[in-house]
């Protein structure tokens, strides 16, 4: 019986092993992210800022910047141009992007927080335009608490790689310190928008950001998901079809002019602007590879699909303690880039095996069928 079932089932079980290895493997195909160049059309300069204990602060000043003109490519961006733009430091150095959305929460990529889990390993830094050259508008704020989605890094290593930081103190809003608008999970932005993408990570996988580090800007336009999934093919199967973009995720490009987010921009905002306001419709997440020339679209956390999560999060966390918050440290100087820089990308790999449980499972399934 057993030499009659291996040979009926022989050649199909070796198929459904050999695809289910192959969706293994590719499930853990990307790296994460950042880049440079610059944005267009600002949104109008407001005469005066809401402080945070305003009415409704934050419909009032999110998405709205004072930098009004044109930045032309390549070029540093104006250190007004992203007021929302964070640094995440991990033990003092610099590992991610992350982007302010409220007085006191912060959100980012999940994956960014593989080296530790524990709030006060963190700092977040605001109203920086070069890390090597604090202003008086920089500050260091310190974090209370640490929110990963549920289902981070459950059955799919990319999928809900967000997290949201809540700080010990609001930020006082000014010129260089604003929320990004976080779009309801209706907001629709055209395939085609310009959209924009900033950080101080690497310029190529190669290349450092020079000292003083100044923030890096680049115009990218959102790619149709159904193009976007022919950049990342598994292997030909004739049972399964793989699925390299999930719907809590946003392809965006600009192949043609090379910009691309790199190592250090992980958790860096995408915004785009919708009627005057600019809207973090991704949080930078994974990418294939940031050489030169650039093949292949960036990928993002698709911040919409996630806008319910967001709300509840706030909503259900008490408010921080402020007399439990640790005193207020001065902003402090970035020195040494290949120090500071140190996002924990997840580089494409081929076959990593026995790391997940699911692993075990299909290599017991694959014995059972060629049994």
């Amino acid at each position: 019986m057993r030499g009659t079932r291996a040979q009926q089932l022989g050649q199909g079980g070796r198929r459904a092993c050999l695809g289910a290895v192959f969706l293994l493997c590719f499930s853990l195909l990307p790296l994460h992210a950042q880049d440079y160049t610059p944005p267009q059309i600002a949104p109008p300069m407001l005469d005066t800022l809401p402080t945070p204990n305003g009415p409704n602060p934050l419909s009032i000043v999110c998405g709205k910047t004072q930098f009004q003109g044109r930045i032309f490519g390549g070029e540093t961006a104006n250190p007004e141009r992203w007021p929302w733009q964070a640094s995440l430091l991990f033990r003092g150095n610099h590992i991610c992007g992350a982007v302010l959305i409220d007085k006191n929460w912060i959100a980012g990529a999940a994956h960014c927080f593989q080296r530790s889990q524990k709030p006060s390993d963190y700092r977040v830094l605001l109203g920086y335009h070069k890390l090597g050259s604090p202003t008086k508008y920089s500050r260091q704020m310190t974090v209370n608490a640490i929110i990963f989605h549920e289902n981070f890094n459950k059955f799919y290593l990319q999928r809900n790689d967000i997290v949201l930081m809540q700080l010990h103190k609001p930020v006082t809003y000014s010129s260089h310190i604003l929320p990004a608008c976080v779009p309801e999970n209706t907001t629709k932005v055209s395939l085609g928008s310009s959209c924009w993408i900033s950080g101080w990570g690497m310029l190529t996988e190669d290349k450092f950001l020079p000292s003083p580090y100044p923030l890096q800007q680049a115009q990218v336009s959102l790619m149709d998901t159904k193009k976007c999934e022919t950049f990342f093919q598994a292997p030909e199967t004739n049972f399964i079809k793989y699925k390299a973009i999930k719907d809590d995720m946003l392809c965006a490009e600009d192949i043609t002019s090379g910009k691309s987010i790199c190592r250090g921009d992980s958790g860096g905002p995408l915004v785009c602007s919708l009627n005057g306001y600019w809207y973090v419709v991704g949080l930078a997440s994974w990418f294939a590879s940031c050489l030169q020339p650039i093949s292949t679209p960036n990928i993002f956390t698709n911040v919409a699909y996630f806008s319910d999560w967001i709300k509840n999060k706030k909503q259900e966390t008490p408010d921080a303690d402020p007399f439990s918050a640790p005193p207020e440290e001065s902003a402090p100087t970035m020195i040494g880039w290949r120090r500071y820089v140190s996002d924990p990308t997840n580089r494409p790999r081929i076959c990593i095996t026995l790391l997940f449980s699911q692993v075990l499972f299909l290599q017991l399934i694959c014995l059972w069928i060629l049994w």
